[in-house]
């Protein structure tokens, strides 16, 4: 099955205006995201998708790819369906968020070997909570799995509730897991997946892939161990900065 990556990346963030061209240890966010996509074995393109003239020129400075996009898509799930209609003969989209610089290839493979099973139709990546900081934030979505591994729920509260079970013996007691924001798709179900209506859950919890599972479709899901760090915030740069070592 052929394979294409695509970063969404647009100028006007509300919390980091300009974020994909900010400048990490010598390379701007947007190129960073496009290198480590570009080292993903099961990749056969990636294609930097945008609306700003600025990320475009930054991105032929380095000579990436990319696919100018209309400047009102809702989520980078709209763009990348968008840019999947103009690129034929891919049958698996994978959806690269283009605020993580590093990325690990590790993770695009993990969830890219999800449509080895041909019943697939959307995927993401899920990983073990450890930590009650994670455990009780609310900025870090929560995912409940059946027993296929298939998500039954995203919410940004702490799911399952222990009733009976102090908070603090949560983690000891039940096995948590946060999800990871990268996504499979089949090229087709992207494409039927943008065209629904946002739903009641979606916006409740303002997490798009409600939206997916309201409409009756199964998110597989796979775990990963390696961690990963958006850049939400100028703030969050020395947030990287620490991860790295740099």
């Amino acid at each position: 099955m052929a394979k294409l990556g695509i970063i969404p990346a647009r100028y006007a963030s509300t919390r980091f205006p300009g974020k994909p061209l900010i400048d990490i240890a010598g390379k701007s966010m947007i190129q960073r995201v496009y290198e480590q996509a570009c080292s993903s074995s099961s990749l056969d393109k990636v294609v930097i998708a945008t609306d700003d003239d600025r990320i475009i020129q930054e991105v032929k400075r380095f000579g990436g790819e990319y696919a100018l996009t209309r400047a009102d898509h809702q989520s980078g799930t709209d763009r990348c369906a968008e840019v999947a209609m103009n690129f034929k003969g891919f049958d698996v989209i994978i959806n690269i968020q283009g605020d993580e610089p590093y990325i690990d290839p590790v993770q695009i493979d993990l969830l890219a070997s999800c449509f080895e099973d041909p019943q697939v139709k959307l995927a993401t990546l899920v990983k073990k909570i450890n930590n009650t900081e994670e455990l009780f934030n609310q900025n870090i979505p929560k995912v409940v799995l059946n027993a296929d591994q298939e998500a039954l729920y995203f919410s940004r509260q702490t799911i399952p509730f222990l009733r009976n079970t102090d908070p603090k013996d949560w983690l000891s007691t039940f096995q948590y897991y946060k999800h990871i924001g990268i996504y499979g798709y089949t090229t087709e179900t992207l494409l039927q997946i943008t065209r629904l209506k946002p739903s009641a859950l979606e916006l409740a919890e303002s997490l798009e892939q409600l939206r997916w599972l309201e409409n009756g479709y199964k998110i597989k899901t796979k775990v990963t161990d390696l961690e990963t760090i958006a850049i939400d915030t100028p703030e969050d740069l020395e947030k990287i900065i620490r991860f790295k070592g740099d």
